[in-house]
């Protein structure tokens, strides 16, 4: 009988949109990606439509400076990346994964709505003076903000959701779909960026879903500080499967031994009749609570990639503003739209290495994956340097041509061509291809079955910090490199500054982020559930890359 079950029905907690046991035939696998992947795909549409030029709106139609208009597109940036803690919590907690999409989704749709009649109905458009200087009302500025604010709102229940709703959909314990969950997530960063119109309100018709529950375990943990800790004897259901609706059992480690005290069972536990959760835990409950911890790490070295990711929307489009935008005598290409070769990058990217790059890596290493999860982030790191080095040599060469011409004055356009920021547009989306989609399937992978939504909205959280700390490192270098009266940086005149410190600045701390990474991905233990191996810890050497 347990043989026919597992034929029919999925092994991995996932359940049907009606609470009931997912059959295989019937729900989830590629069948219902395509749903979840166009909402993706057009709500990202959305937002690049908008975040690539937003920071030329803030500066022609706000009358922003330069450093305030990068501020506060960092700023709103980092709140749509920091706002998907609160789907996160709402989609594992109460509603589930389907409706928080949906019902985030019309946020979004009204944040939407209300920012295009800021930018086209009279009377909400701010009036600008026949040189440009434009001059927002607060009415009119509250309505861009307010817009702009639940748009974040709107992002926040949708991104955590979709990556781990369409992992759902394959059964970890069936080797085929195994397989297809791997690669699910780099066709996932593929959908994103080819932003193909098709309807973002349809999603899956027969979806899988993985119930979700509260953690205690620091409660029960700090209630037994005097008790010893013995491994051998520590808590755990006797059934095949986790007391955790939704969880599968995971194996005990041996780090963070503290936490193991909410699993060891004292003699008042046992005499007790049906012992308290806040005293008594398992030990998939603490192992759960565990692999949070120890994501946290490899959490915080994406913060500075997020920073340098963020440049596209901010610094390169002011740098880009400063250069040769002609294509022919009568057309002038928009610095935000060379935005266009970090997508162009990703989706040739995505291909490559699923359909070549995996596959050869894979008959050298032996992986299911080619290279480990914390591989294929290091790469991405070591990649993303390269993109500050080559817009720091760019500007380099821009600010000699300037000197050679001398052409200081705020307007004046250096000949040089802007098809020459192809190259650090490019590198990042290489770069985004082995770290963002390595962190999507490395927090889905080693988050605990029922906090999946959560742990995605933490990963998402190093792009909200990435944002934040642009914005604070703006503001740090504009402060120390004005005083005595100096044009800094980064002034409203980019052709007397040196924009090129601050791009050596990023990859200077890019390269320190790196050499920390690699110290953490030597500390990172696998998530192990019982009786499965995962497929990147190695064998007879514990679970280190």
């Amino acid at each position: 009988m347990g043989e026919v079950a597992a034929e029919l029905y999925t092994q991995d907690g996932t359940i049907d949109i009606k609470g009931n046991p997912a059959l295989k035939k019937d729900t989830g696998n590629w069948r219902a990606c395509p749903y979840i992947l166009a909402n993706e795909c057009c709500e990202r549409l959305a937002y690049y439509g908008m975040s690539t030029n937003l920071v030329n709106f803030m500066k022609d139609r706000m009358g922003m400076a330069n450093a305030a208009a990068a501020n506060n597109v960092t700023n709103w940036g980092g709140t749509c990346y920091i706002t998907p803690l609160i789907g996160a919590f709402l989609a594992d907690a109460y509603l589930g994964r389907f409706w928080t999409i949906a019902s985030f989704m019309i946020i979004y749709i009204f944040g939407l709505g209300l920012l295009t009649m800021a930018t086209s109905v009279h009377g909400l458009v701010p009036a600008c003076a026949s040189k440009g200087v434009c001059d927002p009302t607060p009415g009119q500025s509250a309505a861009v903000f307010i817009a702009l604010y639940l748009i974040a709102l709107g992002t926040g229940g949708i991104k955590p959701c979709v990556s781990s709703f369409g992992a759902d959909q394959f059964d970890e314990h069936d080797d085929v779909e195994r397989k297809s969950k791997s690669s699910f997530f780099n066709w996932f960063y593929f959908s994103i960026n080819i932003g193909a119109l098709v309807a973002s309100s349809v999603l899956a018709p027969a979806p899988r879903r993985q119930p979700a529950h509260p953690a205690q375990v620091l409660v029960a943990a700090t209630r037994k500080l005097g008790v010893p800790v013995d491994g051998s004897a520590l808590y755990e259901t006797a059934d095949r499967e986790s007391g955790i609706e939704g969880s599968r059992k995971l194996e005990h480690t041996e780090q963070f031994r503290f936490l193991d005290k909410a699993a060891v069972e004292t003699q008042a536990d046992k005499t007790a009749t049906g012992p308290s959760p806040w005293r008594l835990c398992t030990v998939t409950q603490v192992e759960e609570l565990k692999s949070v911890v120890r994501l946290l790490p490899i959490w915080a070295s994406g913060i500075v990639f997020a920073t340098v990711y963020g440049q596209m929307s901010t610094m390169f489009v002011l740098q880009g503003n400063t250069l040769d935008a002609s294509m022919g005598p009568k057309f002038k290409i928009p610095s935000a739209s060379l935005s266009i070769f970090d997508t162009l990058s990703v989706i040739a990217w995505v291909p490559v290495y699923d359909r070549i790059l995996v596959p050869a890596v894979r008959s050298v290493t032996g992986r299911p994956r080619g290279f480990t999860q914390l591989q294929r982030m290091g790469i991405g790191l070591v990649v993303s340097m390269f993109a500050m080095l080559a817009a720091g040599v760019l500007e380099l060469v821009r600010l000699r041509t300037i000197a050679q011409r001398g052409l200081y004055g705020e307007h004046d356009v250096v000949p040089i061509s802007i098809f020459w920021q192809v190259p650090q547009y490019f590198i990042i989306g290489a770069a985004e291809v082995f770290t963002f989609v390595g962190q999507l399937e490395f927090f889905y992978d080693q988050a605990p079955d029922a906090m999946r939504s959560m742990c995605s909205a933490l990963s998402l959280t190093t792009v909200a910090l990435g944002n934040y700390l642009s914005t604070l490192l703006v503001t740090v270098v504009a402060k120390l490199t004005t005083r005595g009266g100096k044009q800094g940086w980064i002034p409203d005149n980019l052709n007397v500054g040196h924009l090129d410190y601050f791009f050596w600045l990023l990859a200077a701390l890019s390269l320190l982020n790196f050499a920390v990474y690699l110290l953490i991905a030597s500390w990172y233990t696998y998530k192990k559930t019982a009786g499965d191996d995962h497929p990147d810890a190695i064998a007879k050497g514990g679970a280190h890359d």
